[in-house]
């Protein structure tokens, strides 16, 4: 019995369907694009992460700003006293 295109096509989805690439091929593909990845210099890596310290540092000191002037405002609205 002749099979025809159609009935071959869907063998064939139904392999591909059953085909699992499994954890080793999973790690393949982690690999591979990896090594895809431009890494940072040792030298951008300080320089990012004295940016990202620096950033850290004056949104730090900007909320402490903006909580203490809330504070003084409400303590001044309010009549409050703290301890």
């Amino acid at each position: 019995m002749a099979t025809t295109n159609k009935e071959r096509a869907k063998r064939n989805a139904v392999a591909q369907a059953k085909k699992t690439g499994g954890l080793k091929d999973s790690w393949k593909g982690v690999r591979m694009e990896l090594s895809k990845v431009v890494w940072p210099t040792k030298q951008e890596m300080i320089s990012y992460t004295g940016v990202v310290l620096a950033a850290c540092g004056f949104f730090a000191l900007a909320l402490w700003a903006i909580d203490t002037g809330v504070l003084a405002a409400l303590k001044a609205v309010l009549g409050v006293t703290v301890n």
